[in-house]
């Protein structure tokens, strides 16, 4: 009767066991799936923001010549931020910590930084000087990232990135006629490198502050602290090297111009960034800039087809290969953690 029930207690806790290991593979299962179709969102999150920068700049055209950039910016991103206050009003009790608010001030001034040197540069160099500089953001985001342990090293990743940049490179080097003669590099090309490091370290400061618990999970919060910081510290920029009275200048043309940059440029752009970073890397989220001179190819390609030629090709078939590799990587990160025997719950059982 004793050996009766041992038996019969060993074949329930058998049976727990083998319960909670289905339970737990389905579990982990659903989770891999979750985290899969996550990362895929996030992935097409940055192919929309890479059409929205990439179809801005005739957008930025249009406006009004000699009006202060960096003061246009502080705007755009307060009025970006004013028409997010209602989705962050639910959030009103999740005021950001003191160190929460200590990393939103030091993201914004990384960001001031970039815009200032971008504009100061744009006067200053070739515009393929300031593209050939560029295309190292990924590249230095991912460099930030190992320094802050939010990236793992990847030479898949490396490859993606190298790929993107010397084909983002390509089609500058094409939409400027092919010339070498205009990339240089000096005291001006050094600050608006300095202020790509900046560009780079802001979405690593964001993982890192993620990470550690430092900044909200939710994109939409992160996202209007991130331009309530930017503007403070652009506009402080601008107020010191821009005349203020030439915002007079503006019209309503201007002004219908700059709410359509606030939205879409500014607060659609810095969510899809803010949601994309929760869930990608630092350098997979800023890969996607080297989408960029690809859509403005298209559009000029729309608004001046005699430009159309073979020389557009290669950049053109790098960009689109890095970003599909990119893809891939993304779909394959949902079938990382396949369930093996050897990770399965294995049951105690005192009695045997």
């Amino acid at each position: 009767m004793k050996q009766a029930y041992a038996h019969n207690k060993n074949s329930a806790v058998q049976a727990i066991a083998n319960s909670s290991v289905a339970t737990g593979s389905m579990l982990l299962s659903r989770a891999e799936k979750s985290d899969g179709s996550r990362s895929l969102n996030a992935h097409f999150g940055m192919l929309v923001w890479a059409l929205i920068v990439g179809s801005s700049f005739p957008v930025v055209v249009m406006m009004t010549e000699g009006l202060p950039p960096l003061l246009l910016t502080a705007i755009r991103f307060l009025m970006a931020a004013f028409l997010l206050s209602p989705l962050v009003w639910r959030h009103s009790h999740q005021l950001p910590s003191l160190r929460g608010l200590v990393l939103y001030l030091v993201m914004g001034t990384s960001l001031a930084y970039f815009f200032g040197t971008m504009f100061w540069a744009a006067h200053r160099t070739s515009a393929l000087s300031m593209a050939t500089i560029y295309v190292s953001v990924p590249l230095l985001a991912y460099i930030f990232g190992r320094l802050l342990r939010v990236e793992s090293t990847s030479k898949t990743l490396m490859s993606i990135l190298l790929l993107g940049a010397t084909g983002a490179l390509a089609l500058a080097l094409a939409e400027s006629g092919g010339s070498l003669n205009q990339i240089q590099f000096e005291r001006v090309e050094l600050a608006y490198f300095c202020g790509c490091m900046g560009s780079a370290l802001f979405p690593v400061l964001s993982k890192w502050g993620l990470a550690r618990n430092i900044l909200s999970p939710s994109a939409e919060l992160r996202t209007f602290w991130s331009l309530i910081s930017g503007a403070v510290f652009i506009g402080l920029m601008g107020l010191l090297m821009e005349d203020m009275a030439s915002l007079m200048r503006m019209n309503t043309k201007d002004v219908l111009l700059l709410t359509y940059l606030a939205i879409f440029s500014s607060g659609a752009t810095f969510w899809l960034t803010q949601r994309a970073t929760a869930v990608l890397t630092p350098s997979s989220v800023t890969a996607y800039s080297y989408l960029v001179p690809f859509v403005s190819m298209l559009l000029l390609f729309i608004e001046q087809p005699h430009q159309i030629g073979w020389h557009w090709l290669p950049g053109a078939l790098m960009v689109v290969i890095a970003i599909a590799m990119l893809l891939k990587r993304g779909r394959g990160d949902s079938q990382s953690l396949p369930i093996s025997k050897s990770n399965r719950i294995q049951p105690e059982c005192n009695a045997c």
